[in-house]
């Protein structure tokens, strides 16, 4: 990676790592550190690391992701939110949160005008500034899925992540093996 960008005019970012929005001016220079999950992580000229949302790419003269599309009908609704929080990345992390083994459960509920969908999640470390952006991302994508009428994710720390919680091929592409 590590294509570089010049914002076009102001933008909103998410700081890395404390999760907290900033405005990034306008002929701010940055490299491109990461494209996943349809947002693109990236390194600013200062040093800073921000969180761009695919929707913002052309103000940074990039294309946006097709992750950024709506996922479509068909097929059970579980499936689908599991492809989804596929799609969620922490900016700093190359690896799904599926694959990081951050999701300790799903349950998908009939509700009175569609599903309802309860994710319980952890992080990579409890005093994680992402943990909010993450949250909203993954609540976000599974209310995009057709038939989905709410979705909510609770955050836990028991029992505390560990890198074991890992699929095998993350740990291998984070070089645990």
């Amino acid at each position: 990676m590590n294509d570089p960008v010049v914002f076009e005019r102001d933008l909103l970012a998410v700081q890395i790592p404390d999760g907290t929005a900033l405005t990034v001016p306008g002929g701010t220079r940055g490299y491109v550190m990461q494209v996943l999950g349809g947002n693109y992580t990236l390194r600013l000229e200062t040093g800073h690391l921000v969180r761009v949302a695919g929707k913002d790419a052309p103000l940074i003269g990039q294309a946006i992701p097709p992750e950024v599309a709506e996922p479509s009908a068909g097929g059970d609704v579980e499936s689908q939110v599991w492809t989804q929080l596929k799609t969620c990345y922490d900016p700093e992390i190359p690896v799904n949160i599926v694959d990081l083994g951050l999701i300790y459960g799903l349950d998908v509920e009939d509700g009175a005008d569609g599903k309802v969908v309860k994710v319980t999640m952890t992080l990579t470390a409890p005093g994680c500034g992402m943990g909010q952006v993450l949250k909203d991302d993954v609540e976000s994508k599974v209310r995009a899925i057709p038939g989905v009428v709410d979705a909510s994710v609770e955050l836990t720390f028991e029992p505390p992540w560990g890198p074991d919680r890992m699929t095998e091929e993350a740990q291998l592409e984070l070089g645990f093996y």
